[in-house]
């Protein structure tokens, strides 16, 4: 199935800086459960990755599964 643009560039480009900075969170987390022994710490890290990278791939195609479900959304 080929997904339809449905954000221009600015939404775009908010969706790339957001996942991006959740990305870097993750392996900040990542650095503080390995050297802490955090175990806990997994869980936000699983989040923020995969709320990370499914923001990049929204940047990536100008595609938001939010827009794409039928919802309006301000950007």
């Amino acid at each position: 199935m080929a997904l339809q643009c449905n954000i221009d560039a600015k939404g775009s480009r908010i969706r790339g800086i957001g996942g991006t900075i959740l990305m870097a969170l993750a392996v900040i987390l990542v650095l503080l459960a390995w050297f802490t022994g955090w175990n806990w710490l997994w869980w936000p890290v699983a989040g923020c990755s995969l709320g990370g990278a499914i923001q990049l791939f929204e940047a990536a195609n100008s595609w938001c599964v939010i827009r794409a479900m039928g919802y309006k959304t301000k950007i």
